[in-house]
C-alpha cells in the first residue's frame, strides 16, 4: 500500500522559510515522478513543483526561484524548500506521485498525501 506522509509546515513570517518533507512508504520516490501542490482556501489546487526520476524539474512560476523540489534517496523522501515566502503562499501543501517516471504537466498523479498546513503572516 502505498502512502506519503507529508510534515514540516506551520506559521511563519513574511520573507521566511519552511521546508516540507514527503517521506514515502510502499513507493520508492526515486523512481517516479514526484510534485507538490497547494490549495488555498476558496481556489482551485495548483501544482507547485514536480520531479522526475532523472532529476528535472519544474515550477510554477508564482514560486520560481524561491521554492526547491529535492529527493533523499536513502530516505525515500521528497523536500520542497521554500524560501522568501509571501502571504499569498499560504495554503495547505500536499505531495502527490504519479506511477511514471516522467512527470509531462501537474495532471495524472495518482497517489497523495493528507496535506501540511503552511500559513505565511505579514
Amino acid at each position: 500500500q502505498v502512502q506519503l506522509v507529508e510534515s514540516g509546515g506551520g506559521s511563519v513570517q513574511a520573507g521566511g522559510s519552511l521546508r516540507l518533507s514527503c517521506a514515502g512508504s510502499g513507493y520508492t520516490v526515486s523512481r517516479n515522478c514526484m510534485g507538490w501542490f497547494r490549495q488555498a482556501p476558496g481556489k482551485e489546487r495548483e501544482g507547485v513543483a514536480q520531479l522526475n526520476s532523472g532529476g528535472d524539474t519544474y515550477y510554477a512560476d508564482s514560486v520560481k526561484g524561491r521554492f526547491t523540489i529535492s529527493q533523499d534517496n536513502a530516505k525515500n523522501t521528497v523536500y520542497l524548500q521554500m524560501n522568501s515566502l509571501k502571504p499569498e503562499d499560504t495554503a495547505m501543501y500536499y505531495c502527490a506521485a504519479k506511477d511514471t517516471w516522467y512527470c509531462l504537466g501537474f495532471s495524472g498523479f495518482r497517489y497523495w498525501g493528507q496535506g501540511t498546513q503552511v500559513t505565511v503572516s505579514s
